[in-house]
Order: C-alpha cells, then sequence, then structure tokens
C-alpha cells in the first residue's frame, strides 16, 4: 500500500511543474487525495459493502470536488490535474499512466445497464473539459483535446478534438505526453478552408469562361 502511495506521489512530480514538495503534494492535491479515497471505496465495493463504499465516495467528493463512483477501475499512476469538476462513472475502466484535468467527464449516455461508461487505455491523456461517453474504448498513447466531447471509438495513437470528436492525428510521428491546449489542430477550420478555396477555383474557372464567351461573340459579329 505504502509503495503504491509513493508511486502516486511520484507521478505528481513528473506532471506537475508547481509541485515543490513532499508535505505539500500530501496535505494540498485534491486529485491525489480523491484517488486515495477511491482505492479505499473499491476495496469496499469489491466486497459488496456498497452503501459504505459509496458513503467515502461521497465525502470525498465533497472535500475534493471530484466524484469517482466506487465501481471505477482504475490503474496505476493515475493522475488527476487540479481535479475540479472531474467525473468518472460506475463501469469506467482506466488504465496505468493516464492523465485527466479538470472538468473531465467519463459518463454514460443514458439509463442502459451493464457496460456504459468509456474504457481507457494505458498512456491516454484527457484535456481540460472534455467529455468522453459511452461504452467506447480511447486506445493507448491517445489524446483527447480540451473541451471536446468523444461520443466513438478512439483508435490508440490518436488525437482527437471538436464537437463531436474528430480524428486529427492518428500514428504519426511519437506523440509525447504534454498537450498544448492553446495550439490544438481545428478539422472544421480546416474544412472551411478546403471548401473556401474550392469556391475561389470556381469563381476564377467562371470568370474565364465569361471572358472567353465575350471574345467568341465579338468574333461572330465580324462575320
Amino acid at each position: 500500500m505504502f509503495r503504491r502511495m509513493k508511486e502516486d506521489i511520484e507521478v505528481v512530480f513528473e506532471q506537475d511543474p508547481a509541485a515543490r514538495s513532499y508535505i505539500e503534494v500530501i496535505l494540498t492535491y485534491s486529485g491525489l487525495h480523491a484517488i486515495w479515497a477511491h482505492r479505499v471505496a473499491h476495496s469496499l465495493y469489491k466486497r459488496k459493502f456498497f452503501f459504505i463504499a459509496r458513503v467515502i465516495s461521497q465525502v470525498s467528493r465533497f472535500f475534493t470536488g471530484i466524484e469517482i463512483h466506487p465501481g471505477a477501475k482504475i490503474g496505476r499512476r493515475f493522475f488527476i490535474d487540479h481535479g475540479m469538476g472531474v467525473v468518472i462513472g460506475e463501469t469506467c475502466e482506466i488504465g496505468d499512466n493516464v492523465t485527466v484535468f479538470q472538468g473531465v467527464t467519463l459518463g454514460g449516455t443514458g439509463k442502459e445497464k451493464g457496460k456504459r461508461h468509456p474504457t481507457i487505455k494505458d498512456n491516454a491523456l484527457i484535456a481540460t473539459g472534455a467529455k468522453v461517453l459511452g461504452s467506447i474504448t480511447v486506445g493507448e498513447n491517445s489524446k483527447i483535446g480540451a473541451g471536446s466531447v468523444v461520443l466513438k471509438e478512439v483508435p490508440p495513437n490518436s488525437t482527437v478534438v471538436g464537437i463531436p470528436g474528430r480524428v486529427v492525428i492518428r500514428d504519426g510521428i511519437k506523440i509525447k505526453k504534454d498537450l498544448n491546449h492553446s495550439d490544438l489542430p481545428d478539422p472544421v477550420a480546416d474544412r472551411c478552408s478546403a471548401i473556401e478555396n474550392q469556391i475561389n477555383q470556381l469563381q476564377t474557372e467562371v470568370a474565364r469562361l465569361k471572358e472567353e464567351g465575350v471574345e467568341q461573340t465579338h468574333d461572330y459579329s465580324n462575320l
């Protein structure tokens, strides 16, 4: 248990340049507190102490602003940055080395039974305010951009942005764990730009055809 707790603290130092000391991290990082509380709640949940597990979950939510259902399965080295407003559903499964930012929702899309929350594979990163909804899988090493709403499967080694989320990078150059939130690809703007270029080309072609038509008219008038 203590080895796992030390590992959680080390992840904070790796992911957050603002972390200065062990005592600061242990006492002030709400994401760390939420993860530790979830471990206790999840252990009780697996032993069918559902009520006590849920109470611990709600107390943790009150103090941290992070709601993790005790039924959720979370791997090692999970890091929640800032964390306020994070919601993780009951049937959610999270792999190792996953990072999520504040305002992230890993939720369902309705009242269906069974597996209704996402599966997040190893080394994924989910940025500020992103929503991943339904029983879908976010592949290994994938990144979800800030504010995205993801409703479909995300292949491994992909970057997804937009509403609804669209894959904009896949199996490209090695994906770094960091994500520049101010420089995200915009597939909608790219598509609009492509359409605008096509319109400009058509306008040029129409103007050329009009000029040719005028010239032919002058030729006929000289006969």
